[in-house]
């Protein structure tokens, strides 16, 4: 009985011959070697419309603390209305009191604390701002996947700026971007990622 040779294993390359090593798997193109490890699988990026949400749910703490100073400046405010002597109606005037200016000026300095804290702090340490956790997902920086800092964090607030100043367009660059970016974070190098 004649013995068969042993099966070769499946594989893109016949087994090498004379005791030669096989060679060495393809290497990547070089496109991907400048890469950092965290952006070689296909990366999703977040939505717009989360991103909008996540800036309403930022917005609401602010609104309410600024809401509630400023009823009370109005609640505690005085009216002065002086008739006109022809008939033809007349003029009130309207002032905030000591209190209703105090309360204003908490409400301001408590808004500012809050937002020092939710898009400098949190943003810069977690990568998410209350909104963006609300919406599950946060900020990285393209070139480590990691959040970007307080301070740099700051500083993409400020770059909003730009997204503002031509007439709101920067805002909307995420409807048609690759990557989903603002302006504000193509000039921060920045992406926004779903939090697994």
């Amino acid at each position: 009985m004649t013995q068969l040779p042993p099966q070769q294993p499946d594989g893109p390359y016949p087994p090498p011959g004379g005791g030669y090593p096989p060679p060495p798997p393809v290497p990547g193109g070089p496109a991907y070697l400048d890469q950092p490890a965290w952006t070689q699988a296909a990366q999703p990026y977040t939505s717009w419309i989360a991103r909008v949400g996540a800036t309403i749910v930022d917005g609401i703490p602010g609104m309410v603390i600024g809401g509630i100073g400023v009823g009370i400046a109005v609640a505690t405010g005085t009216n002065a209305c002086v008739a006109d002597t022809e008939g033809y109606g007349g003029s009130c005037t309207s002032s905030f009191s000591g209190v209703g200016i105090a309360t204003t000026f908490l409400a301001s300095l408590l808004v500012l604390v809050y937002s020092i804290w939710n898009w400098g702090y949190r943003q810069g340490t977690t990568g998410s701002t209350i909104g963006k956790s609300a919406f599950k997902f946060k900020v990285i920086s393209e070139a480590t996947g990691q959040p970007i800092g307080f301070v740099m964090s700051i500083v993409r607030q400020f770059a909003h700026l730009v997204d503002g100043a031509i007439c709101y367009i920067g805002y909307l660059f995420p409807l048609w971007d690759a990557k989903r970016q603002t302006l504000a974070d193509k000039i921060m190098s920045t992406v926004c990622v779903p939090i697994r």
